[in-house]
């Protein structure tokens, strides 16, 4: 079993940027593919970017070139820079990993990103 603990969500202004952080409970090179997720009210949750083990990054559409995924090994953590973002950024922000292909049946608590002004 793995624990996510996504931070670093808050309210930010149209065209505003923001750092998202994901702390993993067990090494995040041991869980290959880490990736961030959103779920907006009303709405399933969609993917938004992933990094491999290899830091090949891939993206949704609506996020490419405005969002910027990241990890650090060192500090066992996964980032997110978000820059440049639009009201209907705003959502509640997870983070999983899939070791094996698969995204894991475990999800943090989230957290909330809210843009408007």
């Amino acid at each position: 079993q793995v624990q996510f603990v996504e931070s670093g969500g808050g309210l930010v202004q149209p065209g505003g940027s923001l750092r998202l952080s994901c702390a993993a409970s067990i090494s995040i090179l041991s869980l290959n593919t880490m990736g961030w997720f959103r779920q907006a009210p009303g709405r399933q949750r969609e993917f938004v970017a992933q990094i491999t083990r290899g830091n090949i990054t891939r993206y949704s559409d609506s996020v490419k070139g405005r969002f910027t995924i990241s990890r650090d090994t060192a500090e066992n953590t996964v980032y997110l820079q978000m820059n440049s973002v639009k009201p209907e950024d705003t959502a509640v922000y997870y983070c999983n990993a899939a070791p094996s292909g698969i995204w894991t049946r475990f999800w943090g608590q989230g957290t909330q990103v809210s843009v408007s002004s």
